[in-house]
């Protein structure tokens, strides 16, 4: 896919109106688009204003362009990091993460995309999976994903050593691969909202069923990082970058919508977290 002839044929123009839109050459619309060239940082910026000038929405160009076709049996995910991966792949995430230290990888390219969208210089990755051998502990959209991700990040520790704590203080022991749904920044806001107890556990799991934000796999052991393998490495571009910013926001807004209406229309169903951290 070449971003930039999509772009130009989307707006409706030939290379000569187009160079001129953006203050160049047709011979460098021409190496653009025939990927002899790339956009030097000024040309990124030029054609990042072009696309807002134009209502265009370059972040869906760019989400598909960074999917990579699954062969085979071995399952393709993505990855983004702030510097780039140095040494081994390893289970060295912060531990208050959604489900623990590990190594996370998504089943969609637009939530690692847009986790590094603020950065200044980062990478992605396109990585393959061989699950033969391990045991992945999967898990659905219900209050299993919703307590462990409390636990993980430290919602659990007043209740240290009541037996719902100790439930998910062991929930992953003995598995290599945790998988679950992935929780944007608006879902981080209403599961704050639950810990907190101002939204039941009905409410909590109706607005992660609509928002959809695909999974994630976490590879939480040794055994798990030695079977993942980078298939391709591309740093994000300034243009990707501040179109993927846009996304986020605009993402981000749609779901601070669906949330609340979600949020009133459950608000007296189900029971809040310290109902069940109470076991009542």
């Amino acid at each position: 896919m070449n971003i930039i002839r999509l772009i130009r044929e989307q707006a409706g123009m030939s290379q000569d109106a187009f160079a001129k839109e953006l203050g160049t050459t047709v011979v460098s619309i021409n190496r653009w688009e025939n990927g002899k060239a790339a956009p030097n940082p000024m040309a990124q910026k030029q054609l990042y204003e072009f696309c807002k000038r134009n209502g265009i929405q370059a972040a869906d160009y760019i989400v598909k362009d960074y999917e990579c076709a699954q062969e085979g049996d071995k399952l393709v995910l993505y990855h983004a990091s702030r510097k780039g991966i140095v040494g081994d792949i390893a289970p060295i995430s912060r531990e208050e993460c959604d489900f623990g230290r590990g190594f996370y990888m998504g089943t969609n390219t637009l939530q690692p995309l847009t986790l590094v969208c603020a950065e200044k210089k980062p990478i992605f990755y396109t990585l393959e999976l061989e699950l033969s051998g391990l045991k992945v502990l999967d898990l659905d959209i219900g209050m299993d994903w919703a307590m462990l991700i409390a636990f993980c990040r430290k919602q659990m520790d007043s209740v240290e050593g009541s037996e719902i704590y100790e439930k998910y203080a062991h929930f992953t022991d003995g598995y290599d691969i945790v998988t679950g749904y992935i929780a944007n920044d608006r879902m981080y806001t209403e599961l704050t909202n639950f810990f907190k107890g101002n939204i039941t556990d009905v409410a909590l799991l109706k607005c992660l069923a609509a928002l959809d934000l695909g999974k994630q796999y976490v590879a939480i052991s040794e055994k798990a990082c030695t079977q993942i393998r980078i298939i391709g490495e591309r740093s994000i571009t300034g243009f990707e970058l501040s179109a993927l910013q846009d996304r986020s926001a605009q993402r981000r807004k749609e779901g601070i919508a669906i949330a609340d209406e979600i949020v009133k229309q459950y608000r007296r169903e189900g029971r809040y977290f310290d109902e069940i951290i109470g076991g009542r």
